[in-house]
């Protein structure tokens, strides 16, 4: 491993810590005795459809993984998919089952709190 690819695992190492300290915040909201039906909602279509920041956290990941399976693409050695097809899926399920499933769950508890 050379010390550039250290030096990026590192990084990436670090921005999971970060993630991950953000997400146990969340967690933690999501946790309290005080949610309720709207306010889970609520949460829900954040993670889904983040209003501050284009996209949310379910499109972002699986742009994350979409961009790995398209370096994938370039670098695995006979090219055929082992590595870039189970990526692309699994960008798929995040955006087209898991996001939708986020939606579905917020409408359920809160159907006055979709936006037209």
């Amino acid at each position: 491993m050379t010390g550039r690819t250290r030096t990026r695992l590192d990084r990436v190492r670090a921005s999971l810590g970060i993630a991950q300290l953000a997400l146990q915040q969340i967690e933690d909201d999501l946790s309290a005795d005080d949610v309720d039906a709207s306010e889970l909602a609520a949460i829900l279509r954040e993670l889904q459809e983040d209003i501050d920041v284009p996209g949310g956290l379910f499109p972002a990941l699986a742009q994350l993984v979409s961009t790995a399976a398209r370096r994938a693409e370039q670098i695995e050695p006979d090219r055929d998919g082992d590595a870039f097809c189970p990526l692309h899926e699994a960008a798929a399920l995040l955006t087209d089952n898991a996001g939708q499933r986020l939606n579905w769950a917020a409408r359920s508890l809160d159907p006055q709190g979709d936006v037209a």
